[in-house]
């Protein structure tokens, strides 16, 4: 596959915070099959690009006249024929960027998408139908396929999130100064809690000083210079958290969720890190089918006064926590890596695993194995873990 991937990124364009965990898909699935990636440059142009075909495509009910009105950003045009083409979105409003390859789909004998976040109420279909050209959707919100198949008339999959999980994973007894890390969404009730109990007990609390932004006020984001380097820094300060607060999508948003639980990225970032994870995990069946060991999210309620009594309780059984540790990073490497996804991704389009890909299921092997089996108060599963599990059906 040397050569034979083509790769769409906006990481020159896009540098939220949040966006980094699709830089880091892109950068794993380059390592994996030596691809070739291509940066859409000029934001201002693309973004006025889709304004044009947006209200074109509105006001007229034609694709076809809104493609032709709407200014054309700066274009990369393919000088060769690729075997797969794979462009990742962080959000479905990213997925105007395809206008910048105007020959994608001559150039490529097959084609799939990755969109990390979608919400089935916040859906443009103006630019979901972009996708018709694509032989397989992939979404990374369960909830939502049906509706992005319907639109766009292609076969679409939930494709759970993941982690680098060589970056990620700790040395076996890797040294834990940070007693809690809470970043991202998180309850005023349960900071403050753990703010208190620092100042009073002198622990290392770990936690973001960025403001809260957003219409509510519940968002913590920002902009980074380089995601990889940011995505090294998460790691490492996981690699050195005791405990890691980790809750289900928009946890402090319920409104906007409406019910509808999602496994967020907190999840196989710290299981991968071996941290303790504490939380309000997603309701669903399918996370239970993900997070399937004894332990692997010890249920704290979202504001929690009394988090510190909590975690007091917890560090009084040692052997419990050192059990979850090892089963979270064990797991992790069997299940979780992004060379799993790929691997459903190429299963489903039937396009060959790589030797990369191979040898780094090897490696993630050996990581497993240096955390062992599990043993005191957690049991390991006895079943067979697939790599490739079967995921939710296919909608299309």
């Amino acid at each position: 596959m040397e050569g034979k991937v083509l790769l769409l990124s906006q990481r020159r364009i896009s540098d939220l915070v949040a966006f980094c965990l699709s830089y880091e898909f892109e950068d794993n699935l380059a390592a994996m099959t030596r691809a070739d990636r291509f940066d859409v440059q000029d934001r201002a142009a693309l973004e006025f690009s889709r304004r044009v075909y947006k209200w074109t495509r509105l006001a007229s009910g034609s694709t076809k006249l809104a493609g032709v009105l709407a200014p054309s950003p700066p274009q990369l045009p393919l000088q060769r024929d690729y075997e797969l083409f794979f462009p990742i979105f962080s959000n479905a409003y990213q997925l105007h960027a395809l206008t910048a390859i105007p020959d994608w789909r001559k150039r490529c004998r097959k084609a799939a998408c990755f969109i990390t976040e979608v919400w089935a109420d916040d859906i443009p279909e103006y630019l979901v139908e972009l996708l018709s050209g694509f032989d397989h959707i992939f979404v990374g919100l369960h909830h939502c396929a049906p509706q992005i198949a319907r639109i766009a008339g292609r076969p679409c999959s939930y494709l759970p999130l993941a982690v680098d999980v060589e970056r990620f994973a700790p040395k076996p007894e890797q040294q834990r100064s940070i007693a809690v890390c809470n970043i991202g969404r998180r309850s005023a009730t349960t900071h403050a809690a753990l703010l208190a109990g620092a100042e009073r007990e002198r622990f290392f609390y770990y936690y973001d000083t960025v403001a809260a932004s957003g219409s509510n006020r519940k968002e913590r984001t920002f902009r980074v210079d380089n995601p990889e380097e940011h995505r090294i820094m998460i790691a490492n300060i996981l690699q050195r958290s005791r405990y890691f607060i980790a809750n289900r999508s928009h946890v402090n948003n319920p409104e906007f969720t409406a019910g509808r639980d999602e496994i967020s990225a907190r999840y196989y970032e710290g299981a991968a890190a071996g941290a303790v994870m504490v939380g309000e995990a997603p309701r669903t069946e399918e996370f239970a089918r993900q997070f399937d060991w004894p332990d692997a999210v010890i249920h704290v309620p979202f504001d929690s006064s009394d988090i510190c009594q909590i975690l007091e309780a917890l560090n009084a059984e040692p052997a419990r926590l050192r059990a979850v540790q090892s089963a979270n990073v064990r797991e992790a490497a069997l299940r979780h890596d992004w060379l799993y996804r790929i691997q459903a991704v190429f299963d489903i389009l039937g396009i060959v695993h790589t030797d990369q890909m191979r040898a780094r299921a090897d490696r993630l092997r050996q990581i497993a194995g240096s955390f062992g089996a599990a043993s005191g108060c957690l049991k390991s599963s006895p079943r067979v873990v697939r790599s490739n599990a079967a995921f939710p059906p296919v909608y299309g």
